[in-house]
């Protein structure tokens, strides 16, 4: 796939690419940002409270963006930069995703199980992990470990529609079409008929064959074991067992790729400033001309790959110990059993990010909710009082979705950059991406701080915070147990088999946690007219994310979904009548 170059992607000189791509700190960029964060982060916390789920603004964020170039204002001209509108797209999806499922999910667990005196110290520790976990995928994105010429989804459909909307032409249409297609399937006919989960089948065109096919395996699965077999996967905690086995082996594999020598033919890769003292302190700046890509097409080296995950996993012990301490931890359990807390919360949080964002990555949907509720029952198995479980799950609940979908801002961005051709160029964009969405994640924090209380004082929670505290007051028993440790074997195998590449086991193991069995028939289907398709009209598959007319009517496809998504999300949770007490 050929790249774009237009003026402010044709970087040839050594350190040309800070004067060319805008910072997100500019004036205009940054109020732009700030005004929509707070539309964002309100609109998060509407949805995750009422619906219990949270919509992807990244799309409604390029609408806006290109809405916005379009004005016939003074200075809102330089929003035709298809890289000022990849700011503006992280920047409102941060600031969603970060006030409600990072923020205000966490908060009401304690909360909900009559320990308000620790939201405080909840939020302290739930702002700690989100940050961390920007701060991680900063670190390891477009690394070996999480490639940027992996699928990300949304990601590509957020970039498609920013170069549509910049080109125009035939790519337009094909996005328009995918778009129309996209809204009709997921609206049902606008109610005719019944709603199809339509990026489920629009990821199935652009994503790793293996891993999507048991990923639709595991929706059905899950859909319909109960009417097939008279089994209810999910009461038998044959999902989490999968999902636990799988994970053990996926940080196995990631540990083998950390522990490989660099080779011979790999260039050195600086790493830059870091953000927050993040790793290789005083290292050469983005752009500069002693940064070159590695051989292997990587702009992150296995040397920054391995650094970032130390760091990370400091930061998190670091993290775990504050939050123990000031939510008073240490009454409640011995000096030992507080030690094991920090520790199994440390790696927790480091394991919840793989599973999701490795989810994310190949998928395009993750698991968030239900991998924190594993955890948190591993947490109980190891006898963890409820104030530890509580302040333990909502710890571990608010890093991954903000690694998702800095994940597929990303994406967006390194596709409009130019996939990574000009490495210096790729890490300042990303450096100010990283920027825009710290903006969007500090609104987001403002909101949540000011109007928490207006939520929760209505009996407004996210619906899965009832699912969390219940487990936590229910408690478990060995049977549990026998249950995880026996489908942790299949589980294994299956995501040993398949390779850290395709993530089978994991990909198979977020099928059979999330229930909707009609996102596996969509997946399924798209998949056989993939493969028709390209065994008809192609000598040979195309590549993952190859840029075809296939895949961009595919991020149409995912784009209509988000679109029809949030709007019919946004009509919900202004209707919804109040919960049940």
């Amino acid at each position: 796939m050929e790249a774009r170059t237009t003026p402010e992607t044709d970087v040839t000189s050594p350190g040309a690419e800070e004067q060319q791509h805008p910072r997100a700190l500019e004036p205009g960029v940054l109020i732009v940002n700030i005004v929509l964060s707070v539309i964002g982060a309100i609109i998060g916390l509407q949805l995750i409270t009422t619906l219990g789920v949270t919509a992807n603004t990244a799309i409604i964020g390029v609408l806006v963006a290109i809405a916005v170039s379009r004005v016939p204002v003074g200075g809102l001209g330089l929003f035709r930069s298809v890289h000022r509108q990849n700011l503006i797209q992280s920047t409102i999806s941060s600031a969603t995703f970060g006030a409600a499922n990072s923020l205000l999910l966490p908060i009401g667990i304690p909360v909900l199980l009559g320990r308000p005196d620790l939201l405080i110290p909840m939020l302290i520790g739930a702002t700690m992990g989100m940050l961390i976990d920007l701060l991680m995928l900063y670190w390891l994105f477009d690394s070996r470990v999480f490639p940027g010429r992996n699928v990300w989804p949304p990601g590509v459909a957020a970039a498609e529609a920013i170069i549509a909307g910049d080109q125009g032409g035939q790519r337009a249409k094909l996005l328009l079409y995918g778009t129309v297609v996209g809204v009709l399937g997921s609206s049902g006919l606008f109610g005719l008929i019944r709603e199809i989960p339509m990026s489920a089948f629009g990821v199935a065109f652009i994503g790793n064959m293996f891993a999507l096919g048991m990923f639709g395996v595991g929706l059905l699965i899950r859909g319909y074991s109960m009417d097939l077999f008279g089994v209810n996967v999910n009461a038998l905690y044959i999902p989490h067992g999968v999902m636990v086995g799988a994970g053990l082996v996926a940080m196995i594999q990631v540990i083998l790729i950390l522990a490989r020598r660099r080779g011979h033919g790999e260039a050195r890769a600086e790493t830059p400033p870091p953000l927050a003292g993040g790793p290789a302190a005083g290292a050469v700046p983005d752009g500069a001309s002693t940064i070159t890509e590695s051989s292997d097409g990587f702009t992150r080296s296995d040397t920054e790959m391995r650094r970032g995950l130390v760091w990370g996993l400091g930061l998190y012990v670091a993290a775990a110990t504050i939050l123990a301490l000031i939510a008073g931890l240490m009454n409640e359990m011995s000096v030992g059993a507080l030690l094991g807390w920090i520790v199994f919360a440390a790696v927790a949080c480091v394991a919840a990010e793989f599973i999701v964002g490795m989810s994310a990555m190949h998928a395009g949907w993750f698991p968030a909710f239900a991998t924190a509720l594993i955890f948190l029952i591993l947490g109980m198995l190891a006898g963890f009082p409820a104030p530890a479980l509580a302040v333990l799950v909502g710890f571990v609940a608010s890093g991954g979705p903000a690694f998702a979908d800095a994940g597929y801002d990303l994406k967006a961005g390194w596709l409009l950059r130019g996939h990574g051709r000009n490495p210096g160029f790729e890490r300042y964009g990303r450096r100010q991406q990283i920027i825009a969405g710290l903006t969007g994640l500090a609104v987001g924090w403002v909101v949540v701080a000011l109007f928490h209380n207006v939520y929760f004082s209505q009996d407004l929670f996210p619906p899965v915070d009832r699912v969390y505290v219940a487990a936590i007051n229910a408690g478990v028993d060995s049977r549990v147990l026998q249950s995880i440790l026996l489908w942790m074997i299949p589980g294994a195998l299956i995501q040993a088999v398949g390779g850290s590449g395709r993530q089978m086991g994991i990909l198979l193991a977020t099928g059979l946690l999330i229930m909707n069995p009609l996102a596996g028939w969509a997946v399924l289907v798209g998949l056989l007219i993939r493969l028709v398709i390209e065994r008809t009209y192609a000598r040979g598959p195309a590549g993952e994310g190859a840029e075809t007319p296939l895949t961009i009517f595919a991020a149409g496809v995912i784009a209509g979904d988000a679109i029809w998504g949030f709007l019919s999300s946004v009509y919900r949770g202004m209707v919804a009548p109040p919960p049940r007490r």
